[in-house]
Parts: structure tokens; C-alpha cells; sequence
């Protein structure tokens, strides 16, 4: 029986417990809020594994507390799944742009629902068991994958769950070129639905983060993306 804490931020009621009774049937510990406020209460008191967000709230927006988690090194890498009615493809890029690691529009099933949880949790778990131990190294920029930890010149670079995966993937390949979607299936399962921008902006914001490194994250045109062998290059 699975032993993650999730945290549900969700206005209605109905939802609210529906979703709260799949989680707690699937086997989670659940934690419910109806507010920003008591969401970011129960944040700051607790550790949870990975939270549940709808963006319309009564007293606050969830992007705003999608920030927050953003901004604070103890959540930064925290998974957060948006669930919402909203469903223009601005407000989904700006979610992600935001750092979210899914979004999953109203109505949903609650067995979709449940299976986009689970392979992100299964992920998150991968990353912090660390199937090869040996960081990568480019450089002044080490990655390691069994701490979950990027660092440049002794500095650490906070990431969320998902630019993580995209970092490590592309530099644990130096010069492959991978598609967009085999990067989808490669960090969330071949089952994931994306819209067309969601790589784009994780690439943008991976890029940004990593400041003078972000430029070995090279777009290879009407493809996708590889990070660049420097070393075929001495």
C-alpha cells in the first residue's frame, strides 16, 4: 500500500471528495484544504510528496501558490499536478511555465486521474533512489542524480521535478537528439497527453536557470532537442 502524503487544494466540495476518496482507496494519505490560505499553512507544516491544485480559489489564485513552492528550495522540486476548468492552452503554458509538472482538466477520470499521480510519483522515486550514483560533470556543473542535486561552481541550481528530468536526460546522452515526445515518454510515460508548448517551456526555463550552461541545450530544428557534445569538439 502506497505511503505518499498528498496535499488537495479544491474549492468544491463535490471534487473534492472525489478526489479524496480515490486517493485514500489507492492508498495515499490524504490532506484536503479549500483555500490558499490553508493550503499554505498546511505547506509550511507539513511534508507532502505531491499536491493537487485547482487555480480558482476563493481567496487566492493557485499560480500564486504554484510560485511560492517555486520560489522555496524546500518545495521547489515538490510535484504539483494542476486541476482545473480552465483549459486554454495559455493558461496551460502558463502553469508550467510556473514550474507545475501536469495539468489534468475538469472533468476528469478519476482512473486518468490516479494513473498520471502514480507515474510521477514513480519518477520522483527513481531520481531519489538513483539507479547510477556516478554524478554527471560537465565542466563546473555536476548533476546527481541518486541526491536529486544540480550544482554549478559549487552552487546549487534549484529545478523542478520535470527540468530535472529533461537535464539529466539529455546530458546523460551527450549529442543524441531527441523528440519531443521521446522526451515525453522517457520522463512521464508513453501515456501522457502533452500540448504542443509544454517542452518548449520547460526547455525555456531549464535554459534560464542554468545561466551560461543553458546554451548546450541545443534546438535541433523541425526534431527537437540534444545537449551538446562538447567533447566531439576538442
Amino acid at each position: 500500500m502506497s505511503k505518499e502524503h498528498l496535499l488537495v487544494i479544491e474549492d468544491d466540495e463535490d471534487i473534492r471528495e472525489l478526489i479524496r476518496i480515490n486517493l485514500v482507496k489507492d492508498g495515499f494519505r490524504v490532506t484536503c484544504v479549500e483555500e490558499g490560505a490553508s493550503a499554505m499553512k498546511a505547506i509550511q507544516g507539513t511534508t507532502f510528496d505531491l499536491v493537487l491544485l485547482d487555480l480558482m480559489l476563493p481567496d487566492m489564485h493557485g499560480l500564486d501558490i504554484c510560485k511560492f513552492l517555486r520560489r522555496d528550495p524546500k518545495t521547489a522540486s515538490l510535484p504539483v499536478v494542476i486541476v482545473t476548468a480552465k483549459r486554454e492552452d495559455a493558461d496551460i503554458v502558463v502553469g508550467l511555465e510556473l514550474g507545475a509538472d501536469d495539468y489534468i482538466v475538469k472533468p476528469f477520470s478519476p482512473r486518468v486521474l490516479l494513473a498520471r499521480i502514480q507515474a510521477i510519483l514513480r519518477r520522483t522515486n527513481q531520481i531519489a533512489v538513483g539507479d547510477d550514483e556516478t554524478p554527471i560533470k560537465h565542466d563546473d556543473m555536476v548533476i546527481h542524480s541518486g541526491r536529486r542535486e544540480v550544482s554549478i561552481k559549487g552552487k546549487p541550481v534549484e529545478l523542478t521535478f520535470t527540468e530535472f528530468q529533461i537535464l539529466h536526460l539529455l546530458a546523460s546522452r551527450r549529442g543524441w537528439v531527441f523528440t519531443r515526445q521521446q522526451m515525453v515518454n522517457a520522463i512521464r510515460g508513453e501515456d501522457y497527453t502533452i500540448v504542443n508548448r509544454s517542452i518548449d517551456v520547460q526547455i525555456a526555463g531549464l535554459r534560464k536557470k542554468l545561466g551560461s550552461y543553458g546554451r548546450y541545450i541545443e534546438t535541433i530544428r523541425a526534431v527537437g532537442y540534444r545537449y551538446a557534445d562538447t567533447s566531439a569538439r576538442k
